[in-house]
């Protein structure tokens, strides 16, 4: 029963630790502001509809010519 004891209280100590440690590490990052978080947005948005135009271009032109060979 000692040995479970004091397993639970490393297990505690341990995780105690590692709750501290991540609380430091959290305080290192740089939080966007909510201008950087929008900018940050449409840039991802912008580039995520010019991709798409682009392969919806590519699907219908290959679309065409395999249309084109097979008929």
């Amino acid at each position: 029963m000692g040995e479970w004891i004091q397993r639970a209280k490393d297990a505690a100590r341990r995780s105690a630790e590692f709750f501290k440690e991540a609380w430091q590490e959290l305080r290192k990052v740089h939080w966007p502001s909510r201008k950087e978080t929008y900018v940050a947005t449409a840039v991802v948005v912008i580039v995520v509809v010019l991709i798409g135009l682009f392969l919806a271009l590519v699907d219908f032109g290959l679309t065409r010519a395999i249309q084109a060979i097979v008929s």
